[in-house]
């Protein structure tokens, strides 16, 4: 096939070279936008900057992710995020970072991140882990981890991580954006505010009306 030269092809890669530039968090502007969180009246895309005078080394640390996460609860994972709510140095920086811990068979359940990419690593026991492709292939893409190893999660898909080994599991997720964000499929659907209407869930899901009611209440 002939590769197109010209006007058209200049305007080709300007389009490309756009929709790379919108992938992930905007460049810095300056060495660094420390997040100043009482500012509240300041609205921009992200978090207003503290004064650089003010600025200090504590700005840019974050202590604790040595300390295991309190599995004890109906999913059995905890996730520790350092995003720049955590650590304000991450803000306008597009990187951010969380520990998961698993309790035996625990999951981090079916979830997406809209604005980020995630790369996960196992510290410690063994996982598997997987994600699903945008319609209308659906595809599950799916691989088991253990220590050592580490698994890409496309930015948006909707992804998890099941505890398989006989132990506590612990894995190290590195993301794209200083604020990624976290959407749990099941908490979305089901536990909206105000909630979503039952009869749109019924035709969504295939459930019987007493199932979908059951759900709603539970989340």
């Amino acid at each position: 096939m002939a590769v197109s030269s010209g006007p058209v092809a200049v305007a080709l890669l300007l389009v490309a070279a756009s929709s790379l530039a919108f992938a992930s968090d905007h460049s810095p502007l300056q060495d660094f936008c420390v997040a100043d969180f009482s500012n509240s009246q300041v609205l921009v895309n992200g978090v207003a900057c503290k004064d650089p005078k003010t600025v200090q080394a504590s700005d840019f640390l974050f202590s604790g992710l040595h300390k295991s996460g309190n599995t004890s609860n109906a999913i059995g994972s905890k996730v520790t995020p350092v995003t720049v709510t955590q650590l304000p140095g991450l803000n306008t920086l597009g990187v951010s970072l969380a520990r998961v811990d698993y309790a035996p068979s625990g999951v981090n359940p079916p979830h997406t991140h809209p604005r980020a990419s995630e790369i996960l690593t196992v510290l410690r026991g063994r996982l598997a882990v997987g994600f699903v492709t945008s319609n209308p292939l659906n595809t599950q893409i799916e691989a088991v981890l253990n220590k050592g190893d580490a698994f890409v999660f496309p930015a948006g898909l909707v992804h998890y991580q099941r505890n398989i080994g006989s132990g506590k599991a612990v894995a190290i997720a590195a993301l794209s954006s200083q604020n990624p964000g976290v959407i749990t499929v099941a908490n979305a659907v089901f536990g909206a505010k105000p909630e979503l209407d039952s009869d749109l869930l019924v035709k969504a899901f295939q459930l019987d009306k007493n199932v979908v009611q059951y759900l709603q209440a539970t989340f």
